[in-house]
């Protein structure tokens, strides 16, 4: 079917995929369009279970779909979040059956990262080189902490979720809180303040150095060179729980120990009461088990199952012998010329002593 139009002659009328594939094929004839940086605010990231990544990038006038597919995203070494500001690399197409553009995205960087990765690189390579995050440096924690500090804000979810996980764990532990910015222009110089503070004054036996997840610029205060002295020289151990498990700051190489998240750090930092309650009962298991009156009361049962085996024993044995010498008396008595004689058997001999063996021998009117 063809339509008038008022400014030239008839035209064909075209179909919904005729438009679709005809801004696809000028967007993508665009070059400065598939070889493009786009800095925006990350919002409704997905990753279903085919494995590639969804999400928008926004400013405050516009949204712009994005796409990375799975083979490019498994190489990634930070997952972003919503909230995030990046800049995305990729390529402007059609996705012709949703009918919207989208920018395929083949790399990715947190927004204003490169000199900042640039200069995180040089610093940790120079600490590094001074040994400042070597492993044998590293302290052990103590078992059993009874005061443990914190350096964090005041404010933040973190230290509420490792007040909550230090509650569950270890209650018998004092916890001692350093306030200190953990972002922003002052968050460098009050968390080293807070750190001395703590060494100065508290003297914990273990300190945790903690904020939430953040952008690179959010983490800026723990890659203070500063820092990762002021945490070398601490005198007692340091366990760092910056961030999400992604996020690596300087405080986190230079600390005795790393924490994922603020609350792993506050779990590793304590034992667990559960477990020691369980390791109590069986240590007074074993204690009743291996105690003085415990084996003498088993020697003695023992003694007595002995000595009642060693009666019975006795015992037995001595009926078998009175058994036996009740028969030997029965057969000497069977044989005895006294009982033959009770029997009625007699011996006859003459007045000179000469014994008859037989009535035949007897003469008539001897006597």
């Amino acid at each position: 079917m063809e339509q008038l139009s008022m400014f030239a002659g008839p035209r064909p009328t075209l179909t919904v995929s005729d438009i679709s594939r005809v801004l696809r094929a000028l967007i993508e004839s665009e070059g400065m369009l598939q070889d493009v940086w786009v800095r925006g605010e990350v919002t409704n990231f997905s990753r279903p279970r085919s494995g590639h990544w969804y999400f928008t990038l926004k400013d405050h006038n516009a949204q712009l779909p994005c796409v990375m597919w799975r083979s490019t995203a498994e190489l990634q070494a930070h997952i972003p979040k919503d909230g995030d500001q990046l800049e995305v690399h990729g390529g402007l197409s059609v996705y012709e059956a949703g009918g919207r553009y989208q920018l395929y995205v083949d790399e990715i960087r947190t927004s204003g990262e490169g000199a900042l990765y640039q200069r995180f690189v040089q610093l940790k390579a120079k600490l590094e080189a001074e040994g400042l995050f070597d492993p044998a440096r590293k302290r052990p924690l103590p078992a059993w902490p009874r005061r443990i500090g914190i350096v964090t804000s005041p404010s933040g979810a973190a230290l509420q979720d490792m007040l909550q996980t230090l509650a569950r764990r270890f209650p018998l532990a004092e916890v001692v809180l350093a306030p200190a910015a953990v972002q922003g222009e002052e968050a460098a110089a009050e968390i080293l303040r807070a750190l001395a503070g703590l060494n100065q004054f508290a003297q914990p036996d273990v300190i945790l150095l903690a904020r939430g997840g953040g952008s690179p610029q959010d983490l800026a205060a723990f890659n203070s060179e500063r820092l990762v002295r002021a945490i070398v020289a601490s005198a007692v151990p340091v366990v760092s729980g910056v961030g999400h498990e992604t996020d690596f700051t300087l405080a986190d190489f230079a600390a005795d120990l790393r924490a994922p998240t603020p609350t792993a750090a506050a779990e590793l930092a304590t034992p667990n009461q559960a477990d020691l309650a369980a390791q109590i009962a069986a240590l007074q298991q074993q204690l009743a088990r291996y105690s003085p009156a415990a084996l003498i009361a088993r020697q003695g049962q023992r003694l007595d199952e002995l000595a009642l085996r060693a009666t019975r024993a006795l015992g037995g044995r001595l009926e078998l012998l009175r058994a036996g010498l009740g028969a030997a008396q029965a057969r000497l008595a069977a044989l005895s010329p006294e009982a033959v004689l009770q029997r009625g058997y007699a011996i006859v001999a003459r007045p000179g002593g000469a014994v008859l063996s037989s009535a035949a021998a007897a003469q008539p009117g001897e006597a």
